[in-house]
């Protein structure tokens, strides 16, 4: 059980929406730092979920919604992939009715309810001073509602995709990147044992970083991605040719899930969405290599060049964080700790130009961080585009 009453106020943690390798190391990070300096610690479990969910009554069992940190518990899961305090994609202000705490059901009655009134009582509930929430911009930008209304927000970028303004990196994409290289040279021998074309369906929902870096390193021929709705024709006629260059006769392609085809919208599993009103993707993989298999014999003399189709999905975020995503998780976990003990709050950690810093959290919702087609994408060969490396940031591609 928390002891909830401390005079200088405790440092809560939460983790929201998808897992990513990099989060436990940066809780611990956080955890290890803040008890050095005087603090305690609370982890909120399943994101915002755990603070619309638990209950302000000090005999309840909340066990469930958030547990105290301690060193030796953060230092034994700060190795490992996933999030121990676990995740949902609850945002407070647009809780469904089938989503609200039975204990709240009388107060909060309506399709569509904001709990965020109760999310402010349960910090205060929790002698929660300072709150560092983790996650994509979804999650952060409930962050940026509460700075808004005065809780005191540090927050750390997290997303496979890459897609957080203000930052060149979050936690999750180096991992997500090195799995992709390598489950893609894996699947070569499979397609060029059967001289095929090779369709890899990577994430990317609004943003292609994560099929563009790993193409530009070499993992595939091709790539196509939301930025920018390309012609299947024209993919198909470029990958045939890739094929007849190759002495194993395969080609591959790496597409993100949000991209389409020209004159198309991006495909959906459903039309229900999340909280975050998110419908889920599907299908662009599944789509493209059908259509290059019936294309194929325009480009092939006739005969039709079959497909291997392979959706990476949750293969690229389970498992052990690689060392990008061991180091800048204890680094992004170190600067929210220098911001609070400075008492700047509404800020976000990030990385600019190869330098760890911080910027306004707001940035979070003031614009789309999508990829610089002109700079980044060769549209006639579907492929990235650079001339040289020279002051060039590690990873190449920048947040601007």
């Amino acid at each position: 059980m928390v002891n909830l009453k401390n005079k200088k106020g405790a440092i809560g943690i939460l983790t929201g929406g998808g897992d990513v390798p990099g989060l436990n190391p940066a809780i611990r990070a956080i955890t290890i730092r803040a008890i050095k300096e005087g603090y305690r610690v609370i982890g909120i479990r399943r994101g915002w979920a755990g603070l619309i969910e638990m209950t302000r009554d000090p005999q309840a069992d909340n066990q469930e919604y958030y547990t105290e940190l301690t060193e030796e518990l953060v230092d034994r899961v700060g190795r490992t992939g996933g999030t121990f305090l676990h995740t949902s994609r609850t945002r407070p202000s647009s809780v469904p009715d089938v989503n609200v705490p039975v204990h709240l059901r009388d107060k909060y009655n309506q399709k569509v309810n904001d709990l965020t009134e109760e999310v402010l009582k349960n910090l205060d509930y929790l002698d929660i001073e300072y709150l560092i929430p983790i996650g994509g911009d979804d999650t952060l930008s409930y962050a940026v509602h509460l700075h808004q209304l005065g809780v005191k927000i540090l927050a750390i970028p997290k997303t496979m995709d890459n897609d957080v303004p203000g930052t060149d990196y979050c936690i999750g994409y180096s991992t997500c990147v090195t799995r992709t290289i390598s489950l893609t040279h894996a699947l070569r021998t499979t397609a060029g044992s059967h001289e095929r074309f090779l369709v890899i369906e990577v994430f990317g929902r609004y943003a292609g970083y994560t099929a563009l870096l790993p193409t530009m390193a070499g993992a595939a021929d091709r790539c196509v991605i939301p930025e920018y709705k390309f012609n299947v024709e024209k993919l198909c006629e470029l990958l045939s040719e890739d094929r007849r260059s190759n002495p194993s006769h395969y080609s591959v392609a790496l597409v993100s899930e949000g991209a389409a085809f020209e004159g198309e919208d991006m495909i959906f599993e459903s039309q229900e969405t999340d909280m975050y009103g998110h419908k889920k993707l599907g299908g662009i993989g599944d789509r493209v290599s059908s259509m290059l298999r019936e294309l194929s014999p325009k480009y092939n003399n006739g005969r039709r060049i079959n497909v291997i189709n392979q959706k990476l999905g949750y293969l690229v975020r389970c498992g052990d964080p690689d060392a990008i995503d061991s180091i800048v998780p204890m680094a992004y976990g170190n600067l929210a700790l220098d911001l609070v003990m400075e008492n700047k709050m509404g800020r976000m950690v990030c990385l600019r130009n190869g330098e760890y810093d911080h910027i306004p959290l707001e940035i979070v919702t003031s614009y789309k961080k999508r990829i610089d087609l002109d700079k980044y994408y060769d549209r006639e060969r579907l492929r990235p585009l650079y001339k040289n490396f020279y002051q060039k940031p590690f990873l190449i591609l920048t947040a601007d």
